[in-house]
């Protein structure tokens, strides 16, 4: 197999089953990723994710310059308004949700989204979207309701939070689209993923010079968890997320993809951030289940 470097991987030397294990790593990272923020501190919004797509962008600069080269970032529009359509995209009206309507709301409409790729899938040439993977995608979303329903501060459906409930829908079908879509953009090498962050990095950082206030890092710790969130979750990620997308099953990266939240609450839990409930038990076996149901033959 190749190097692990987002460059050196060409999707014409992954196997699809090596490719859906590297998707399946970009899960794994995904469920660091409310840890890593609340280690950052009171850093705003927009402000970090100008500095950790930036860091993750600058990840595949280096793996670029040691590989194929920076002519790698040169692509056809029509990739960067997929990439960094997808990236910041998601992100701005993910923001915008958690501004306009509760976060516990918000969070499970955007949840929305694996289920979202499982039904999106079987617009792909040999999707072969079958019931089990429906079953095991509903499974999946059950868990993160049950999980988010634990966590309480649900506050009732208010007409008031209809602009934020849309935004999370929005951002549940931008991240779903961008997923499946990748397929069709196979010829673009995944190192240009770089290129997309970087974009998504400028245009946060205008976004956060025109609606936020500034507020860095306070000590060395908040700094080392803005590192490892631009290294890890917001910058590995995004280059295996690629790759299982364009070569992997995308079906049951679909499915996986639900246990990223409740992956993140049993770390918060480990790390004293939150504590054990039936909840995040039963959620654990939903997802189980459904993870079980989707790979069935």
């Amino acid at each position: 197999m190749p190097s692990a470097s987002p460059s050196a991987l060409s999707l014409r030397e992954i196997s699809p089953r090596q490719a859906t294990r590297i998707g399946l790593v970009a899960i794994l990272l995904w469920s660091t990723l409310a840890f890593f923020t609340a280690a950052t501190g009171a850093v705003p919004a927009f402000l970090l994710t100008a500095l950790t797509f930036g860091i993750g962008g600058l990840v595949g600069v280096v793996a670029a310059l040691l590989g194929p080269g920076l002519g790698v970032l040169r692509q056809r529009p029509l990739a960067y308004v997929h990439g960094v359509g997808g990236l910041f995209g998601y992100h701005f009206l993910y923001f915008a949700a958690l501004k306009l309507a509760p976060p516990a709301e918000a969070g499970l409409l955007n949840y929305l989204w694996p289920l979202l790729i499982v039904l999106l899938s079987a617009t792909l040439p040999g999707g072969g979207l079958k019931r089990t993977h429906v079953i095991g995608a509903l499974l999946g979303f059950a868990g993160t309701v049950v999980l988010l329903l634990g966590k309480g501060g649900f506050s009732g459906i208010e007409a008031r939070y209809v602009p934020g409930y849309l935004a999370a829908v929005s951002c549940a079908f931008i991240w779903a689209i961008y997923s499946v879509a990748s397929r069709h953009f196979a010829d673009v090498p995944t190192a240009a993923v770089a290129g997309f962050c970087l974009v998504t990095a400028l245009l946060a950082g205008l976004c956060h010079l025109v609606w936020e206030q500034t507020i860095w890092p306070a000590d060395l710790m908040q700094w080392g968890a803005v590192v490892a969130l631009g290294i890890g979750p917001v910058g590995l990620a995004f280059y295996a997320w690629d790759i299982g997308m364009k070569r992997g099953d995308v079906r049951l990266l679909g499915v996986a993809s639900y246990a990223a939240p409740v992956l993140s609450t049993v770390l918060l839990v480990l790390t004293g951030f939150a504590a054990p409930s039936l909840a995040l038990g039963l959620a654990c076996l939903c997802i189980v289940g459904g993870a079980v149901v989707a790979t069935r033959r």
